[in-house]
């Protein structure tokens, strides 16, 4: 096995030995843990292996694409704005994208399409990834259809499209696309190695996602109401995890699903919301900007994912029912990514823990490994 590297406060002695232990059963084949604590970095850990031949070991500075935690990227874009007055996540989604308001979305708010409560979940078929990956096709396309359930009634997870739809709010309020505002308002100033949208030059450190044989099996599709915003978002399109590892999807903005970074710098960025709007002596929200994303949007079973689940704005918010392992504390607010990448943000201890890697398992919301960990720094802390 490849060795654990980099460093770890001996307060979290217990969190570095789930973690090592996970990379030396197979449990994880390569991976990234990082926590930080009042801004200050106390866990920057990676090990294992960054290809399933085992031939390339996972380095400092290896990514990979972490799916869903992209969306906490793509939704604090908006929260900055927000934080700056120059969106109000409260105000109609019309008021900043006129064309949205087509087919019965008038009334829809940026809060609903930053809370899984929209309607528009997916695209209407016909729909292929290669038109995810064209800004304009996909973003019209979502803008001309109707919703499949009454906006802000319930939540229904917005899988592929929540970064189309906020990306284009953020599009039309700050002038540029979705990625080129986050590298040049987020990542550059924070010093965050994030992206959304890759740079070719950046491939040759890339950790390509490791696909299991079962994945989705937790799914049958067959029971699937053919009408129901489950399959239509599960089919609107339909996403292989083995996209991820192409040229077309690494180069897209998919902000929903195609951020490529690691645990240090996912820790880094959305410790942001952990510690009062800063981070790096660089101030992107203000403390009221944070309150909002406590203020809940939703509370019971997703139309979607047919399992409890509590939004926030921007944010999912503690569901014992569904993740019994993360403290049901009104301070914390968190997502994570298709096979199991997770990233918890505690305002109440200020403090944010990030894990990525490269072997999904067949979750949707976090994974045995993630679990393992949070419990682990949840023992240290309590």
């Amino acid at each position: 096995m490849s060795d654990v590297q980099g460093s770890s406060d001996s307060r979290f002695d217990g969190l570095r030995e789930v973690f090592t232990s996970q990379l030396a059963t197979g449990e994880d084949l390569g991976a990234s843990l990082a926590l930080r604590i009042d801004d200050q970095p106390l866990v920057d850990l990676w090990g294992g292996w960054s290809d399933e031949a085992k031939t390339t070991p996972w380095q400092r500075d290896t990514i990979v694409n972490v799916w869903s935690t992209t969306k906490t990227m793509t939704n604090l874009c908006a929260l900055i704005l927000h934080s700056r007055g120059l969106l109000n996540v409260y105000e109609k989604v019309s008021t900043y994208w006129p064309e949205f308001a087509a087919n019965g979305k008038e009334a829809i708010k940026v809060r609903h399409l930053l809370s899984h409560t929209s309607g528009v979940s997916g695209w209407d078929q016909p729909i292929t990834l290669d038109d995810i990956y064209n800004r304009e096709t996909s973003t019209a396309l979502l803008a001309a259809q109707a919703p499949w359930w009454e906006p802000g009634s319930a939540s229904g997870y917005h899988a592929m499209s929540q970064g189309h739809l906020v990306g284009e709010v953020v599009r039309r309020v700050s002038g540029r696309t979705l990625g080129e505002f986050f590298a040049e308002e987020v990542a550059g100033p924070l010093g965050a190695d994030f992206h959304i949208g890759l740079d070719p030059k950046e491939f040759g450190r890339v950790s390509n996602v490791i696909v299991p044989p079962r994945l989705g099996a937790g799914i049958d599709f067959s029971a699937l109401d053919p009408d129901g915003p489950s399959l239509k978002t599960f089919t609107g399109p339909v996403a292989e995890a083995s996209a991820a590892n192409t040229e077309a999807w690494r180069r897209a903005e998919i902000g929903a699903a195609n951020g490529h970074g690691n645990a240090r710098s996912v820790a880094l960025v959305q410790s942001v919301v952990a510690n009062g709007g800063s981070a790096n002596g660089v101030q992107l929200l203000s403390p009221d900007t944070i309150k909002v994303i406590f203020d809940e949007q939703s509370n019971g079973v997703d139309l979607v994912l047919g399992i409890p689940l509590r939004f926030g704005i921007g944010y999912g918010l503690p569901e014992p029912a569904t993740l019994p392992y993360l403290p049901d504390d009104p301070g914390i607010c968190f997502w994570g990514g298709y096979g199991g990448s997770m990233i918890i943000v505690d305002t109440t201890r200020r403090m944010t823990l990030a894990y990525m890697m490269n072997r999904m398992s067949d979750g949707i919301i976090g994974s045995p490994t993630s679990a393992a960990l949070i419990a682990a720094l949840y023992e240290a802390v309590s």
